[in-house]
């Protein structure tokens, strides 16, 4: 088993008291129960009427008694295991555990050949892939890119091919319904060889997304239900948008944000106890002067490291961000942007956090981005490492042979510790004036590109086994061909 990244718990940024935490929470549980939320999915509705003894006013709206909130919290899973294609573990989502990977469904893409902006493309999501395979900060992979050039019905699915084609790293799906994420789920099945083997050892995330304010979309309930027969790992992460379809103050934004969070919630555990659900908030601040939403804000980064808090609080593992910029290109302002989101979400202790290589607000995406976001992980696990302490690190015994006056380069104590202690960049620059300008003056965007176009041609991605790559391709021929 390869050593699971994870940071440590001495370096934990914190905005909320317990008593903060608390009130809250509080305030989400009289959402939930006094004001309600509407429920346009008859099974789901009968699920909570039955087994959290709901109310049901009108044809939809639903309220909740918040002794349920608290006995579903009780059944989730605070840790939760996701393995890899091969079905080797490759994460663990809870605690202050922090993981990366890319976005979902990007409309444009810098294309790193030409260096120009244009609509994204089924190849894109391979492409994508394909260099997230071979950057070892990466943890699991998303379509980064919608497909232009494929059926809306299909697009999900085909990106999941693509995905799983040129990646063995774990996977967060979008889908369009229940349809061909069922797809999705019997085609890991193969992998795993059966549905419970699968159960036991996740290789994909389902995300799913309740809608602003306080309502809950019935093909997201579908999927909902399906995750928790399954065993699928579900993210129910609401994306209020402060000022628009939340309160503009920060407690009422992530209160909104907890109790559409846990409402879903609570559907999921009274179907199968014990199914894993993350929480979680897309924590979107309005531009009040553009009408633009802000993924790279003051706003938006206080609102998300308390939603982020309260997962901590509630004990469930929680969905995150990181690496994203609303500059329109890969700049200064995208560096700044990406380290200060990236860095923040790490010392959070942040468990699932995406969107690594969006630009322009979410709607473009870069694959230097992506390397420059490895780096800065890279960088930051080394630093928030923490400091070991013992009789050897202390170096007494090497202090006193070097005595006053010495130097510590030939020590046998600097030989033993160099290699491990010493962070090597793969991007950041750190040669002489005479070498930087031997070597062409890059910035850090063109030493990105550079590292993107070795990845893509020297990295192969392991192929799957032959077999599976038919039944595969069987499935989903089929689901294609069954739409058109």
């Amino acid at each position: 088993m390869k050593d699971l990244p994870t940071s440590v718990l001495n370096s934990r940024l914190t905005l909320l008291s317990d008593e903060k935490c608390r009130a809250i929470y509080d305030a989400a549980l009289t959402i939930i129960a006094d004001i309600g939320m509407t429920v346009p999915h008859a099974e789901a509705r009968a699920i909570l009427v039955k087994g959290a003894g709901a109310t049901v006013e009108g044809e939809d709206l639903v309220k909740i008694p918040r002794e349920a909130v608290a006995k579903a919290r009780e059944t989730v899973p605070s840790m939760i295991p996701v393995f890899d294609r091969k079905g080797e573990p490759a994460m663990q989502l809870g605690g202050f555990n922090s993981y990366f990977g890319t976005g979902s469904d990007l409309m444009s893409i810098y294309d790193f050949e030409t260096r120009e902006r244009r609509r994204s493309v089924l190849a894109d999501t391979a492409r994508m892939a394909h260099l997230c395979d071979g950057l070892a900060n990466i943890d699991f992979i998303m379509s980064a890119a919608h497909p232009h050039d494929v059926e809306a019905y299909a697009s999900y699915l085909e990106c999941f091919r693509a995905m799983v084609s040129n990646t063995t790293k774990p996977m967060v799906m979008t889908a369009a319904g229940v349809e061909d994420l069922e797809v999705m789920w019997k085609i890991a099945s193969e992998f795993r060889g059966g549905a419970e083997e699968l159960r036991a050892k996740p290789y994909f995330i389902q995300y799913g997304e309740p809608v602003s304010p306080l309502q809950h979309a019935p093909e997201v309930l579908d999927k909902l239900l399906f995750c928790a027969d399954w065993g699928i790992p579900l993210i129910y992460s609401p994306a209020p948008i402060a000022g628009a379809t939340a309160p503009i103050t920060h407690a009422g934004h992530i209160v909104q944000a907890v109790a559409e969070s846990l409402f879903g919630v609570v559907i999921h555990q009274l179907r199968r106890p014990g199914s894993p659900v993350l929480t979680g908030m897309g924590p979107v601040k309005l531009d009040m002067s553009t009408v633009q939403a802000l993924y790279n804000s003051a706003e938006y980064y206080t609102a998300y490291l308390g939603i982020t808090e309260m997962a901590k609080w509630m004990d469930i593992p929680n969905w995150g961000y990181a690496g994203t910029s609303d500059s329109q290109c890969v700049d200064a302002q995208a560096g700044m942007d990406i380290a200060e989101l990236t860095l923040l979400s790490m010392q959070a202790g942040s468990n699932l956090n995406h969107d690594i290589g969006y630009l322009d607000f979410g709607l473009t995406g870069a694959g230097e981005a992506v390397v420059i976001t490895d780096e800065v992980i890279s960088l930051n696990r080394r630093t928030l490492e923490g400091i070991e302490v013992n009789e050897e690190t202390l170096g007494l015994d090497a202090i006193a042979q070097v005595g006053q006056g010495g130097d510590f380069l030939g020590s046998k104590h600097t030989k033993r510790h160099v290699r491990q202690l010493q962070w090597r960049p793969t991007i950041i620059n750190r040669a002489t004036q005479r070498n930087w300008e031997a070597d062409g003056s890059p910035d850090l965007t063109e030493k990105a590109n550079r590292r993107v176009r070795d990845i893509m041609a020297g990295h192969t991605p392991e192929p799957m086994p032959a077999e599976l790559k038919a039944k595969m391709d069987a499935m989903v021929d089929a689901y294609v061909a069954a739409g058109k």
